[in-house]
């Protein structure tokens, strides 16, 4: 039994619709598979319908947004199988919200320089619950610019620091963490190595607001393996697996099932939440 719990669909900046989404990840070997979409639980319904015609289980879950103050980088919570998914609404609506508009100014922007329009970019955001930086450079791309959406020119356009460049607010860590917890949700440091968040791993694992960290992902860095290890093992966390699947919204390769949560640690996913009902 496996699962691929890091998995994004056009909900948020993947390519794919919930529907194909589930069929391929069953056709892909896939016991479960989780819809973690950025900051929206829109697809969850609709996902674990499909499970069931499918026979693959769906877990419901969000990847949301955070803000790491102490450091002054971004880090990002999963949160699955929450019971009382409402008390996540307003910090999901808040950082929806706040990226929509940074995203529309970027937009803005990047039109003066070339000449993409806002009707070309909106057809790559179709059913999306904001405008993401993927949808703006998938239309340069359809227009010969690049070809790739995390290339050169997106560095360029759209990475802090770059020409067009406009800032959102997220949710601070430690309070999306609490919440998290008070939704009676299952929380998983995502991606530990992305945006080096190890040593606030340690620090959220420590103070017992984490329920796992995910372990297996394609851009986990070697040298961070024996410290997420040693968390793992000394906090009783679960360590997780998940693809972080976009679909055709990347630069590399990256299939369902890359990275997998084995069956020991979906029993404990499962356990944990049935507790956290108790």
């Amino acid at each position: 039994m496996i699962g691929d719990l890091h998995c994004h669909t056009c909900f948020s900046d993947g390519s794919m619709g919930v529907d194909e989404l589930v069929f391929y990840a069953r056709r892909s070997g896939l016991d479960f598979v989780a819809l973690t979409d950025h900051d929206t639980m829109a697809g969850v319904n609709r996902g674990e319908q499909l499970g069931k015609r499918y026979g693959i289980g769906v877990i419901g879950g969000v990847e949301l947004s955070c803000w790491d103050q102490v450091r002054g980088r971004k880090v990002h919570l999963l949160c699955y199988l929450p019971q009382n998914p409402d008390r996540l609404a307003g910090r999901m609506k808040q950082t929806l919200e706040s990226r929509d508009h940074a995203m529309h100014e970027s937009l803005r922007l990047v039109m003066e320089r070339y000449p993409i329009t806002e009707e070309l970019v909106m057809q790559f955001a179709k059913g999306s619950a904001c405008l993401y930086n993927v949808h703006i450079m998938r239309a340069l791309m359809e227009l010969g610019y690049t070809d790739s959406p995390y290339g050169d020119l997106f560095r360029q356009l759209l990475a802090p620091g770059g020409s067009c460049y406009v800032a959102h607010e997220y949710g601070e860590v430690w309070e999306t963490a609490h919440l998290i917890q008070s939704a009676g949700g299952v929380c998983v440091l995502a991606h530990p190595s992305v945006y080096n968040s190890i040593d606030l791993m340690e620090e959220l694992a420590k103070a017992g607001l984490l329920d796992g960290v995910e372990r297996f992902h394609p851009k986990v860095k070697k040298q961070d393996i024996p410290a997420i290890d040693r968390v793992v093992a000394e906090y009783g966390l679960i360590p997780t697996g998940g693809t972080d699947f976009h679909g055709s919204n990347t630069n590399h390769p990256n299939p369902l099932g890359t990275c997998v949560t084995e069956q020991t640690s979906l029993e404990r996913l499962f356990s944990c939440a049935k507790g956290k009902r108790s």
